[in-house]
């Protein structure tokens, strides 16, 4: 049994262990040399017996299989350094460990004996590196190759890699196994994947990423936000900064595959376990993983320190978008699209790729507004403006109910939101009166139903009841109105109101999304001029979107989004492109087919930053959504695979996973968990015990 508590505030998990202590999937080892000595009769003596043991020599050298006569009470340790006298070779061993491949586990506390670990004369030990090559897509989609722990838990591993590629808050990251796709590996021969055929052998001797410092974060040079210390593999300019050209059309349509709700669920089913090794699961030297940003959370994300990090999530993003792994609207695309274009036009250019012309963040205001933020409360979100005079709205907005029969769909009401709520009258004069309707928005889905060019400004409100989601549109006048009733809507759903301080920084980020969206030129502009893109804009949206437009009038519209967007600096642009990703409806959120307790039907579990979300698997639409603000604590019970949530308000749901072991799904809500924890006075310490007690399970 595993259980994770939120008690005031503060997440905390305590895990009980039953069933066997390690996981035993079959193994194999290879190679045949007999490294076997005349035994004296003494080590024939009582209870000692005849092990035998591989031994793996460095890469490309034939491996040699020892026997060595033991005793139970034979610690690891001991056991090793016999093992190194009678291989008699002049060799740096210190990075070997002994893995027992039957019981698919390491050997690493030396200080165990043979019997205590339950080792017998038929087990086959191989005495190998603990640091082996491991090819690694990184979210560019460029593959490298690196040596890594195949001995470490995951986290530890995902640690490393990241301190290596010089990427900030390695706990939004994880390793994913490549989707088998059978179809894929018969069109390989015909070159659907020559565009990533190229490797970077960041393989390097010495490079050993668990023989760096194990401080885990590296230290930045203050002016540079480059490495002060020599903890990166990298020498001279980090090619991770860069961002990738765009593929020619006819590649990216290679790529392209429709993914249903279904699809994606079996793709997050790959996630690893981070409580587990490499080699535990089954990953074997040179094979292919793909690291990416698995927790949507971004802490702290800072042009100043994070080059790399930035580049590598705008390019998660940029792909997600091309491969239409998220959805949005074709105003959204052209937006995403033009904002590529100016990044492309911005890396392409001479100038040299450096944080130099970025605005640098004065550090004595930082350290103030981070002392201001301590001293009033350390979260400034919470920061109320005045505590006695809370901001209302009040707007004559249009109201549709899609369940309600009725002539008129959108009709006219006067709207005041006030606190979480928002109350609708049958005009001004009636707003005294009891209200037609009060809508309680905290917990509910606010979804955007906007198109800029057409001047349609909506929302789209998916408020709880005990029977699933109510669905209610509102329409505003013009993108002023949608934003302040954006902004108070997305804090209520939190339960917040318009006093937070959030709330003015929510309605400017809001009106800034809105005017790159905008397609149209500024009055008194000239028509772009179509031969001016140097690029094929094909490159810069789907595949679906590039066949709907013949290429000049996708220029076109490509070219008249861009004035919007054409004055940003290249980090500017690429963190407009993750923001205006993070404003997404899908963003973030990760697919399991899951059976509820008491539903005889499979249906979908949506995991997001700050929510889950039940979702009906044959029309796709949310039928609840409950928060993890609400949660008090969940089990999962090992023995029939099911998780267990208990929310406020006597709420409880139970759940078995069908796609995924329930752990790929207790993980993540652990995770984010975990996620939330953070603060910036912790001086980026990377609290790897918490994560474990939040996320650990058995299998």
């Amino acid at each position: 049994m595993s259980r994770g508590r939120i008690l005031g505030g503060v997440s905390t998990s305590v895990h009980t262990w039953t069933g066997d202590l390690f996981h035993f999937p079959k193994g194999k080892s290879s190679g045949t040399h007999s490294g076997r000595l005349m035994a004296t009769a003494a080590e024939y003596g009582h209870n000692s017996w005849e092990l035998s043991i591989q031994v793996d020599q460095r890469e490309g050298d034939e491996g040699m299989k020892f026997k060595l006569r033991v005793k139970g009470d034979l610690h690891i340790g001991g056991l090793m350094l016999k093992l190194v006298e009678k291989i008699k070779a002049p060799q740096d061993w210190s990075d070997h460990a002994i893995w027992w491949e039957k019981k698919s586990c390491w050997l690493l506390k030396t200080h165990w004996t043979l019997d205590k670990y339950g080792v017998q004369a038929d087990a086959d030990l191989r005495y190998t590196p603990q640091h082996k090559p491991l090819c690694i897509q990184l979210p560019n989609m460029k593959t490298i190759k690196l040596r890594v722990s195949f001995s470490c838990v995951v986290f530890k591993t995902v640690a490393e890699i990241c301190k290596a590629l010089n990427i900030r808050r390695s706990e939004e990251l994880s390793l994913l196994k490549p989707p088998d796709d059978p179809k894929k590996k018969k069109k390989k021969d015909k070159g659907t994947e020559s565009a990533f055929d190229d490797i970077l052998n960041m393989d390097v001797a010495g490079g050993a990423l668990g023989l760096y410092s194990k401080t885990m974060t590296p230290t930045y040079d203050p002016d540079s936000g480059s490495p002060a210390s020599s903890t990166s593999l990298w020498f001279g300019e980090n090619p991770m900064m860069a961002c990738q050209p765009n593929l020619p059309p006819e590649e990216l349509a290679k790529l392209y595959k429709p993914l249903t709700l279904e699809d994606k669920a079996a793709i997050n089913a790959g996630w690893l376990d981070s409580s587990r090794s490499l080699m535990e699961q089954g990953i074997q030297e040179n094979d292919r993983l793909l690291l990416r940003f698995k927790y949507h959370s971004f802490f702290d994300l800072n042009p100043k320190y994070d080059a790399v990090r930035i580049t590598q999530l705008y390019e998660q993003a940029r792909w997600a978008i091309l491969l239409e792994e998220i959805d949005c609207t074709e105003e959204e695309m052209l937006m995403f699209a033009s904002l590529q274009y100016h990044i492309c036009k911005l890396t392409l250019s001479t100038e040299p790729l450096t944080n130099s012309s970025e605005p640098e963040i004065d550090e004595v205001e930082a350290a103030l507004s981070n002392l201001e933020s301590t001293l009033e409360g350390r979260n400034a979100d919470k920061i109320l403006e005045d505590i006695t005079d809370i901001p209302k709205l009040e707007d004559m907005l249009k109201l549709f109910r899609p369940k309600r029969l009725t002539l008129k769909p959108y009709k006219e009401y006067w709207f005041v939101f006030r606190d979480t709520t928002i109350s609708y009258y049958k005009n001004k004069e009636s707003a005294n009166k009891e209200p037609i309707e009060q809508l309680h928005l905290r917990g509910c889905e606010v979804i955007p139903d906007v198109n800029v060019t057409e001047k349609k400004f909506g929302l789209k409100l998916l408020l709880p009841t005990a029977d699933g989601m109510n669905e209610i549109y509102i329409r505003c006048d013009n993108e002023t109105q949608y934003s302040k009733w954006k902004a108070a809507c997305m804090l209520a759903s939190k339960g917040k109101t318009m006093a937070y301080s959030s709330y003015r920084t929510e309605v400017k980020k809001i009106q800034s999304f809105l005017q790159m969206k905008s397609l149209a030129p500024p009055p008194g502009h000239a028509a772009p001029d179509v031969e001016s893109m140097e690029m094929n804009a094909e490159c810069f949206v789907s595949p679906r979107y590039a066949k709907k437009y013949k290429t000049k009038q996708l220029t076109t519209r490509i070219l008249e989004a861009l004035h919007n967007i054409s004055q940003l600096s290249l980090m500017e642009a690429k963190m407009r492109f993750i923001q205006a990703w993070q404003s997404l409806p899908e963003f973030g959120i990760k697919y399991y087919i899951v059976r509820f307790r008491g539903s005889k039907k499979d249906e979908l579990l949506g995991i997001s930053y700050n929510k889950l979300i039940r979702i009906d698997m044959s029309t796709g639409l949310p039928v609840t959504t409950w928060r993890f603000s609400n949660m008090k604590q969940w089990n999962v019970n090992w023995e029939i695979k099911q998780v267990t949530i208990e929310f406020d308000q006597s709420v409880s749901i139970a759940f078995s996973c069908q796609s995924c072991d329930c752990k790929v799904v207790h993980e993540y809500i652990g995770g984010y968990i975990f996620l939330s924890t953070r603060s910036k006075d912790q001086n980026e310490t990377l609290r790897e015990e918490l994560f474990h007690k939040l996320t650990g399970g058995q299998d």
